[in-house]
């Protein structure tokens, strides 16, 4: 399709805006611009075909299966938009006085509070925006303890093998060295490397429970209670909570700090940059670290207080705010027996889906699973030269999302599936068997797969040009 600045004649144009309700101002001749604005000169008729297409080039859980592993694409209730978009939360300025915005404050105390009981932490914040920036956050808060204590010698990082790939990347920004912890034949934890790991360096253990196996490591309360004799802190990455929530906290499992991912277990839009949300919750005793004010409730009223020993703003105010508002939303909407059918019905589902296709295909680590599983396509490869990226690619053709590809690392030609609890059975029996459809063309006709999809607007890209090499200016000399 064309590019916007590609569409129109010069003078063609839309009044969308409302009048100026401000005064006019004019800014000195030096902050001027010294050229034209080149703005596309498009019709409404236009511009309302440049947005449909668009969209009708994206696929949303609105228009089909979407079970890419670890990002948890649930639908999104409608109710969420409604409330985000009541004038007294869209109207709001983060800078207007404290006591006008005693309801946007009550928003985040409350949400706060219900978040804290379902992750068994004592204090949260929602400045984080998304959830490696919550990462890094609650790395700053362990950092913080280790350095009030005159720790300095702390300076390790443990993450397992199958951790989300951010793990070390967020560790690695606060300056940390990172330590790889391999797994069991079993997909868990391997003990004796973690208690070998175990030194007077290590600050802390970062760690996904269930992981990105799609496996609830049963060793959890050893692992945890052995990182806290060695000296360390354990920190929850909470991308895979929608397995355990209303059911399991990883509070109680012993950990100190978690981060969430609201645009994924708390059903708020995400894909495509944003806006997403990351808070970060822990326990008491790091609390004073949190960074940015703290919202106290005292008598019906809400205020903020700062904490001499935060850390410091990590965003702007208290980050996006109507992310929350649609969070606090879906909580209110679920309740707390909501919360436990959810997470029921994630692992339901998931187990419902492995077991269907484990006759075919071959399960990294066949058992119970949680609210994902992955699957080895590397035998597919071997024989018939067809990889996993072929199967992505081929799925797009019958209406669906592919899964998440070649992650988690440890799994040769992986794909990882995570069919929410939003999706029906009739939607899952469907999805499996277009990927047994797809096994057997793999089998008998595998340049189908390869030369697929042949339904999308786009083939075939150069992936690894357009990762090295991307275009993100427009040429407007081509005009």
């Amino acid at each position: 399709m064309k590019l916007i600045f590609e569409t129109g004649q010069e003078g063609r144009r839309c009044t969308i805006l409302p009048n100026l309700s401000v005064p006019e101002y004019i800014l000195e001749n030096d902050l001027q611009r010294k050229q034209e604005l080149m703005l596309p000169c498009v019709s409404e008729t236009e511009v309302s075909r440049h947005y449909t297409a668009l969209s009708n080039r994206v696929h949303g859980v609105n228009n089909g299966f979407y079970p890419l592993g670890s990002c948890t694409m649930k639908y999104n209730p409608r109710i969420n938009d409604e409330a985000a978009g009541l004038p007294g939360f869209t109207n709001i300025h983060p800078m207007q006085p404290e006591h006008t915005a005693e309801g946007c404050l009550e928003v985040l105390k409350e949400a706060e509070e219900l978040l804290c009981e379902i992750t068994g932490m004592n204090a949260m914040t929602f400045q984080p925006a998304a959830g490696a920036h919550g990462e890094f956050t609650g790395l700053l808060l362990m950092h913080a303890y280790h350095t009030k204590r005159n720790d300095s010698k702390r300076t390790r990082i443990l993450v397992p093998d199958s951790a989300h790939g951010t793990n070390p990347a967020s560790a690695a920004m606060v300056g940390y060295t990172i330590v790889n912890i391999p797994s069991t034949e079993h997909g868990l934890v391997d003990l004796e490397a973690l208690k070998a790991a175990l030194t007077p360096e290590v600050a802390g253990l970062m760690l996904t429970n269930p992981n990105t196996l799609g496996l609830f490591d049963k060793n959890i309360l050893e692992i945890t209670r052995l990182v806290h004799e060695a000296g360390g802190l354990n920190y929850y990455d909470g991308a895979n909570l929608n397995a355990i929530i209303g059911r399991a906290r990883p509070g109680d499992m012993g950990f100190d700090i978690v981060h969430l991912n609201l645009h994924k277990t708390f059903s708020t839009p995400h894909g495509g940059g944003g806006p997403g949300s990351g808070p970060v919750g822990c326990k008491e005793f790091l609390s004073g670290y949190l960074p940015g004010h703290r919202v106290k409730r005292e008598n019906g009223n809400h205020f903020q207080l700062p904490s001499d020993e935060s850390i410091g703003r990590v965003k702007m105010f208290e980050g996006n705010f109507l992310v929350v508002v649609r969070a606090l939303t879906y909580l209110l909407t679920i309740g707390k027996e909501g919360a436990a059918d959810i997470s029921g019905t994630a692992v339901l589902n998931a187990n419902y889906m492995m077991k269907k296709l484990a006759d075919t295909f071959t399960v990294a680590y066949p058992g119970i699973c949680m609210h994902e599983f992955v699957l080895s396509l590397e035998n597919v490869k071997e024989e018939h030269h067809v990889s996993a990226l072929d199967f992505a690619k081929a799925m797009q053709d019958y209406g669906m999302h592919p899964p998440t590809m070649y992650f988690p690392m440890i799994v040769h030609e992986a794909l990882m599936l995570e069919p929410t609890e939003t999706e029906s059975k009739e939607t899952i029996d469907y999805a499996v068997l277009v990927m047994k459809e797809l096994y057997t063309a793999a089998e008998k006709d595998p340049q189908k797969l390869k030369d697929a999809p042949f339904s999308q607007p786009v083939r075939r890209l150069d992936e690894v040009a357009a990762a090295r090499k991307p275009v993100l200016t427009y040429d407007f000399t081509q005009v």
